[in-house]
């Protein structure tokens, strides 16, 4: 049987991570999915919506992802490697990330987006902040760095690679960058 409600949030994603929120309509989606516009408002009656379904959707795989990095990844640069590869994947798609793309728009989202997307960030920083504490107080991450700001340092550093990378599509520079970023964090 035919998951029409996942295969919109599926097109709609790819849609939002290559051309940004504004750039697409329901007329996109319903060709995308070879459905009618008005099935898609049977499903998400506004774009807000949808939108809102995309990104928790979205954090919930994040979420899972980052729980198996925890448990299966004994160290904080191990970690912070594993995340990053996370990112991989959409430079090889030729993707951004959901979020930063739907953060670019600011302010012209609507104010639950806004939330959505910054809750999405702000439980990503406390992940990394958690994992970057950890590996100083196991030894794994060089001391003296505030775990906040490393925490900001990595997504600042993984989503202007993505951003890049993307338009270089250049996955090998990515890792690179990924490399480097990780080697930093390691005691000297």
């Amino acid at each position: 049987m035919r998951d029409t409600r996942a295969e919109l949030l599926m097109q709609a994603e790819t849609l939002v991570r290559g051309r940004g929120f504004a750039g697409f309509s329901y007329a996109d989606l319903a060709a995308a999915v070879g459905i009618r516009k008005a099935s898609i408002h049977h499903h998400f009656p506004t774009k807000v919506d949808l939108g809102a379904a995309l990104v928790a959707a979205y954090a919930a795989r994040y979420a899972a992802a980052l729980e198996t990095i925890r448990l299966d990844v004994p160290d904080g640069p191990g970690r912070v490697e594993a995340y990053g590869r996370l990112y991989l994947g959409g430079v090889e798609q030729g993707l951004g990330c959901l979020c930063a793309a739907l953060a670019i728009e600011g302010e012209a989202l609507p104010g639950r987006l806004r939330r959505d997307i910054a809750a999405f960030f702000a439980d990503h920083l406390a992940w990394l902040e958690a994992i970057l504490r950890a590996g100083q107080a196991d030894g794994t991450v060089r001391g003296g760095a505030d775990p906040a700001a490393l925490a900001r340092y990595v997504v600042a550093t993984l989503e202007g690679a993505l951003l890049m990378e993307r338009l270089f599509a250049s996955p090998a520079a990515f890792q690179g960058t990924l490399a480097v970023l990780v080697d930093g964090l390691r005691p000297r």
